[in-house]
């Protein structure tokens, strides 16, 4: 498919992103405004180290007063720190903080040292300070129901002396809840020792949370609750994504790079900001199967939902497979999607869809899917995810709004699954990036509301901004020549990710006439794209 402006099908994308809610009528971020002060609340504070405490707040307090305590109980500097609650830093005001809410407090000025103790209360004063108890479930939703009587088995277990077992394989921090026979029920990964962050157990550290992390447009400590966004969108259970909640929960079994709980025989207990997701019993994962022998609609499922959270991490090795008749003819497996914590970036970048080489992607979808596809409302599933996760940034759900609306446009154009994944991912030529279709229609999509802004002048040109670049700031990487658009683009407030040179190889199909106009980029390189 031709990346020119002018090609039919990019053109009336284009058209359709333009005409789509994601300007004027795509709600700001409005979830400080509006509420109305309540009484009594319970959050839990989260330092940039990953020290957690959970508090009661009076509608007197404000964010002085719980950085006090804080600096009482942890003796966490509170001077010059703030408290942030997703993209809001919160002043005096916290009425409209919402019960259960997770909180961050983090420094203004120097990045605290990865080899800075987490200071954690003792078990004893976490009795007197947090009367939280040993897990606790962030979230109200009734998709929650399932892990709540996963907790109580976790519960009953540790009173029995059942401990979790740590998860040895991949690069942060996971660990094996057991019910009271000692079966895994459930899987629990902290936010802090994510890669990167404070208290990896793998020596993967060296950043705070919040800041930019194993990808650039995913901050560390903020992948937990991607994994809950994945299963909240997952309406019906359509891709089978196992149940999952943020949680605060406490154990000594968890990591704390202070170099002195490690390697003692008795460690304190320490809490933890979480995802906390039930373990599925499976008998492989889908890099040890041919994947020939997978049913087409849990690919086609799997790849639906993959499209809307922007996946940047589909592969075999996170689709757990499972044999519904004990063989594993064709047609009786199921899959198990799992590791969604790098979807739903900040800004657009190259997602990965291992699916897009397998057989089953290329076979159109059937009326079910789309009927499913064509009832989603991105709308909804913002609002429901600012009510159940309030800590998500707005730049997220800016892309899954963008993304779905792709989804539904590309669906109804009569794209397959393989053709949609293939126009979303970047092109490699020559060792260069080239901007994935999808980027290209946005960037088309800013020139048709830039003439339209121009032609109207009362118009408020700010109001149709897409922005999806991510808004903490870092040394600037160069971006690749080949990245650039005409000056205006440029200067615009819209980013091509993060250019840097990804392992991912999509194959987008070119028209021959591209290569033409390659050449001819070729004799202008001393001239801006």
């Amino acid at each position: 498919m031709s990346r020119k402006l002018d090609s039919l099908v990019q053109t009336q994308m284009a058209v359709a992103v333009f005409k789509s809610p994601l300007r004027g009528e795509y709600p700001r971020n409005n979830r400080m405004e509006g509420k109305q002060p309540v009484g009594r609340r319970r959050v839990f504070v989260q330092t940039e180290t990953g020290c957690v405490l959970g508090m009661e707040l009076d509608r007197s307090d404000s964010a002085h007063t719980v950085k006090r305590r804080l600096q009482v109980a942890l003796n966490f500097p509170a001077e010059q720190s703030s408290l942030t609650f997703g993209d809001v830093e919160l002043k005096n005001d916290l009425s409209a903080i919402r019960n259960d809410s997770p909180l961050l407090l983090t420094r203004n000025y120097l990045h605290r040292s990865s080899s800075t103790p987490c200071l954690s209360p003792t078990g004893k004063d976490l009795q007197q300070r947090d009367k939280s108890g040993p897990i606790e479930i962030l979230g109200h939703s009734d998709s929650f129901n399932v892990l709540k009587v996963v907790v109580k088995d976790i519960v009953k277990a540790i009173k029995m002396g059942v401990d979790p077992v740590p998860v040895h394989s991949g690069l942060g921090g996971a660990y094996y809840f057991r019910n009271p026979r000692g079966e895994n029920v459930a899987i629990v990964k902290p936010t802090d020792e994510e890669p990167f962050a404070p208290n990896n157990p793998k020596g993967f550290v060296g950043k705070a949370l919040g800041q930019p992390g194993l990808k650039r447009s995913v901050r560390v400590g903020e992948t937990g609750f991607r994994e809950v966004v994945a299963y909240l969108l997952d309406h019906d259970h359509f891709a089978n994504v196992p149940p999952t909640a943020l949680v605060k929960i406490t154990h000594s079994v968890f990591n704390v790079n202070d170099g002195v709980n490690r390697n003692r025989p008795h460690k304190n207990l320490v809490s933890k900001i979480a995802s906390c997701q039930q373990f599925i019993r499976h008998d492989f994962d889908a890099s040890d199967h041919g994947t020939s022998s997978f049913p087409v609609s849990s690919v086609h499922r799997i790849g639906i939902l993959d499209i809307r959270i922007f996946n940047t991490d589909r592969h075999a090795g996170n689709l757990l497979v499972r044999k519904l008749d004990g063989i594993g003819r064709f047609g009786q497996m199921e899959l198990i999607p799992i590791d969604h914590g790098l979807c739903l970036p900040e800004t657009l970048e190259d997602p990965y869809f291992e699916w897009i080489h397998w057989p089953q992607a290329s076979i159109p979808f059937s009326e079910d899917e789309l009927e499913y596809i064509q009832k989603l409302d991105p709308m909804k599933d913002c609002e429901m995810l600012r009510r159940e996760l309030p800590m998500i940034r707005e730049a997220c759900l800016r892309v899954l709004v963008l993304c779905t609306i792709f989804l539904k446009e590309a669906a109804a154009f009569g794209l397959c699954l393989a053709e949609i994944g293939e126009m979303m991912s970047r092109e490699f030529r020559a060792g260069e990036e080239e901007p994935s279709e999808l980027e290209v229609i946005c960037l088309e999509a800013r020139r048709l509301i830039a003439e339209r802004e121009l032609s109207s002048p009362k118009s408020d040109v700010r109001d149709a901004e897409f922005q999806f670049d991510i808004d903490f700031e870092e040394p600037e990487l160069d971006l690749n020549p080949k990245m650039a658009t005409d000056d205006f683009m440029s200067r615009a407030p819209f980013q091509l990710g993060n250019g840097c040179v990804s392992n991912h190889f999509p194959l987008s199909k070119l028209e021959e006439c591209f290569e033409e106009d390659e050449e001819e980029s070729e004799e202008e390189t001393e001239q801006p794209c």
